[in-house]
């Protein structure tokens, strides 16, 4: 068992010793049963290869990964991204973090995962749609809106999602809208999808800015990540009247104590290719950004950014990830004793994931949403969430991220043994 995966099924481990001791001290609840088992350790690893034919002639032959974790409380959902430090053991850790999330957000989906070893960046278009239409030529048999719907990550976006339902569906010999989610709303997409992760994990923020007694006017917010969840949650929260210090992208980040302004930092960018240089900013590295002294830390990027050596460093007294494990295990236990507040990914983002859902709703139905109920209806799903979260932790005298984990046993566990596997 590798690091990423391990330090998956360490907190898992975790979390089962603290309610096993709570169910000790407090008279049994049932949540702790032989059936968990199951879930240390992935039902289904699928890895292949994909040859793809480059625009100058020559062949390529890249690796595809899919990993489908757990489908007991519905069929597997989870993302497919293009990046070039996808490997099995981060897709493991992926597909196990979206089984966490499917049920701590209470949807009747399964949690998975997929990707490819690629930089996506040094494809041409023509090149990338190939690549895609042969992951889904390789994983075909294994998809399907009733079985494994995957959806945009990192990297991948709506375009590439319509040219997997069309490579699926003209496999499959008829229109297949529901095999993903986070398509063009013209081919049956959902209205609010593409920026359903910055609204939700903004929806729980303001929940908890109210729980936690935050002020919103004397509130500096630091975004790490500016692609699309990072961005959006920026845009939301600079129009709630928050002051955004400080983001960052790929290439480096930028810091103005008075606040940015959010609209001509993306119009900056899409003319730069980067947020660096902004008039009027400081630059700054990614890094740097993570010790800056504000009160609100976004890191919408990748896994892994907070760890043990810099969690002396870091300022802020509320951690919102956006991003997927971007806090290590031991770094997240350090910032609690310090009395930081960490909103975890199975929480914070799964506004993605919620109205994904959504969307295969109205996919299978045939019936197509307004903005407003969609909103409504994610605004309403990610506040349950977040209060019994909350809650949970308050019982358990726990941190945010292990009550939401505990969350999720109690119903896979219920799901396991009532369904007798």
């Amino acid at each position: 068992m590798s690091n990423q995966f391990k330090e998956c099924i360490s907190q898992f481990n975790k979390t089962c010793d603290i309610i096993k001791a709570f169910e000790d001290k407090n008279g049994s609840r049932g949540i702790i049963n032989k059936e968990l088992e199951i879930l240390k350790n992935p039902k289904r690893t699928i890895q292949f290869s994909i040859p793809v034919l480059m625009d100058d002639g020559s062949l390529k032959v890249f690796d595809g990964y899919r990993v489908q974790y757990n489908d007991i409380r519905g069929p597997f959902k989870g993302g497919l991204r293009y990046h070039p430090k996808v490997n099995l053991d981060e897709v493991k850790a992926l597909a196990f973090w979206m089984t966490i999330k499917c049920a701590v957000a209470d949807i009747p989906f399964g949690g998975s995962k997929g990707g490819i070893t690629v930089d996506a960046k040094k494809l041409s278009q023509p090149e990338l749609e190939r690549l895609t239409r042969g992951y889904v030529r390789a994983a075909a048999k294994f998809i399907g809106p009733d079985t494994d719907i995957p959806a945009p990550d990192v990297y991948t976006n709506p375009q590439i999602m319509a040219w997997f339902m069309d490579e699926y569906s003209r496999i499959k010999g008829k229109n297949e809208p529901a095999v993903v989610t986070g398509k063009p709303v013209e081919i049956g997409g959902s209205l609010g999808r593409g920026t359903a992760t910055a609204q939700g994990g903004f929806y729980v923020f303001e929940n908890l800015r109210k729980k936690l007694k935050i002020k919103k006017e004397k509130t500096a917010i630091a975004v790490q990540g500016f692609g699309n969840a990072g961005m959006n949650f920026a845009k939301l929260a600079d129009e709630a009247g928050y002051k955004i210090a400080a983001v960052s992208d790929s290439k480096g980040g930028i810091y103005s104590p008075n606040g940015l302004n959010i609209n001509d930092v993306v119009k900056h960018k899409e003319n730069t290719g980067s947020v660096v240089d902004f008039s009027g900013a400081k630059n700054i590295t990614n890094e740097q950004l993570l010790t800056l002294p504000v009160d609100v830390l976004v890191p919408a990027a990748l896994e892994g950014i907070i760890t043990e050596k810099n969690t002396g460093k870091i300022k802020a007294g509320v951690i919102l990830e956006l991003a997927n494990g971007p806090t290590s295990m031991g770094a997240g236990e350090k910032l609690f004793k310090k009395g930081v507040t960490v909103v975890p990914d199975v929480l914070a983002n799964s506004g993605g994931v919620i109205v994904s859902y959504f969307e295969w709703v109205q996919n299978i139905g045939n019936y197509y949403w307004e903005l407003e109920k969609v909103e409504r209806n994610l605004h309403k799903q990610i506040n349950k969430a977040t209060d019994l979260v909350w809650e949970y932790m308050n019982t358990y005298n726990t941190n945010m991220r292990t009550a939401a984990y505990i969350i999720a046993i109690e119903k896979l566990s219920k799901a396991l043994k009532i369904r007798g596997v």
